[in-house]
């Protein structure tokens, strides 16, 4: 039997009840319906304190934090841009990772905003991540004015996004598979 992989998502805002966490949730069920364990950091729950802070290194929530990033074998980061970047809680979720979570292990990034379609908080999060000696894929997604992006239900309205979203979700895959198979 084949071994079952985990991906990680990381979302950019403290709550899930975001788009980001919904675009997480998304990229989440067709993971789960491929046979990939899916587990993702919650803010709401669990926060991590600023990197840096009193007494932060032995934080409990750093440690679970680590510890499940230790399990995972991809990350998909979901973060909002804010004035031509990630998130701050992108940002410091990112500075709690080190080679040792990361080192080999795939990236795959997706960004919301507000107004026009744009890749610099995707190019931002792939700088990052190759820092930390991440594997980025060269898929990623964009959900440009996140407003109208979604129905009364919480799903995609765009045809183009979905597709997008397919092919996205089939990367992951493939380069989980390539690397760690």
């Amino acid at each position: 039997m084949a071994r079952q992989f985990r991906v990680m998502g990381i979302c950019g805002t403290y709550t899930l009840e975001s788009a980001n966490g919904r675009m997480l949730e998304i990229i989440s069920d067709k993971l789960e319906s491929r046979g990939i364990d899916w587990v993702v950091w919650d803010n709401t729950k669990h926060p991590l304190p600023f990197v840096g802070e009193d007494g932060c290194w032995d934080h409990p929530n750093v440690k679970k934090y680590k510890e499940l990033a230790d399990s995972a074998d991809a990350f998909v980061l979901s973060s909002p841009e804010y004035h031509g970047t990630m998130s701050g809680v992108m940002k410091n979720s990112l500075d709690w990772l080190s080679f040792d979570q990361t080192s080999g292990k795939i990236f795959a990034f997706i960004s919301t905003l507000g107004g026009q379609p744009n890749t610099t908080t995707l190019n931002h999060m792939r700088v990052v991540a190759r820092w930390i000696h991440g594997i980025s894929i060269p898929e990623q997604l964009v959900i440009a004015k996140v407003r109208s992006a979604f129905d009364d239900d919480g799903n995609l309205i765009d045809e183009d996004i979905k597709k997008r979203v397919d092919k996205f979700t089939d990367s992951i895959i493939k380069h989980i598979e390539k690397l760690r198979g």
